[in-house]
Parts: structure tokens; C-alpha cells; sequence
């Protein structure tokens, strides 16, 4: 690839970025804030999905494929260290699993 100035700065910005993350509290708070979205996209998916009551398979078979495709990505490739990114879509897809345990619970009670 050519090195274009748009290039250089994309390079900057994730170098800058990268550095920034480098910090184990703020690496702590993007992997928490990352739970959380997963936890609300969970209870939104089943919300929206039990109000409708016609595409539950479906979705379902999106979310089984979803988070296969997570797991894949996480387990797949053993590195030393994985990449925030990687860590924080984990995350994400520990927090949707754990919404719709949770919403389970409260429909079986």
C-alpha cells in the first residue's frame, strides 16, 4: 500500500489509540462498558423479539451465529495477548448470553 498522508494519519491515530488503551484502567472500563451493551442489546433483542412473536426462531438462529462467530474469533487464534477489540467483543457477547439467562429466569418465575 502507498504511504498517502490519509494512510500516515490513520496510522497516527491508531498508534495514539493503541497508546491510550495501554492503561489498565481505562483497557477495565471499555471491557465493562462493553458487558454492559452487551447486557442491553440482550434485553432489547428479547423485548423486540417477544413482542412480535414471529421471527423468534430466526432470531435466534442470529444470535447462536453471532456469538459462535465471537467464540471463533476468540478462541481460534491463541495469542499471548489478544487485542482490546477482540477482548471487548467478548465482552459484549458474555453480556448478551448473561440478559437472556436473565430474561429467562424472570419468564420462568
Amino acid at each position: 500500500m502507498q504511504n498517502t498522508r490519509l494512510n500516515g494519519l490513520f496510522d497516527a491515530a491508531l498508534e495514539r489509540l493503541r497508546q491510550w488503551l495501554s492503561n489498565p484502567w481505562r483497557r477495565i472500563s471499555i471491557l465493562i462498558i462493553g458487558w454492559l451493551f452487551g447486557f442491553f442489546m440482550g434485553t432489547a433483542v428479547s423485548t423486540i423479539a417477544g413482542q412480535r412473536a414471529l421471527l423468534d426462531i430466526t432470531v435466534s438462529l442470529l444470535l447462536l451465529l453471532g456469538t459462535e462467530a465471537i467464540n471463533w474469533l476468540v478462541y481460534a487464534r491463541r495469542r499471548s495477548r489478544p487485542s482490546t477489540l477482540v477482548d471487548t467483543l467478548s465482552a459484549t457477547k458474555i453480556g448478551l448470553v448473561y440478559s437472556l439467562f436473565v430474561e429467562a429466569f424472570k419468564l420462568g418465575s
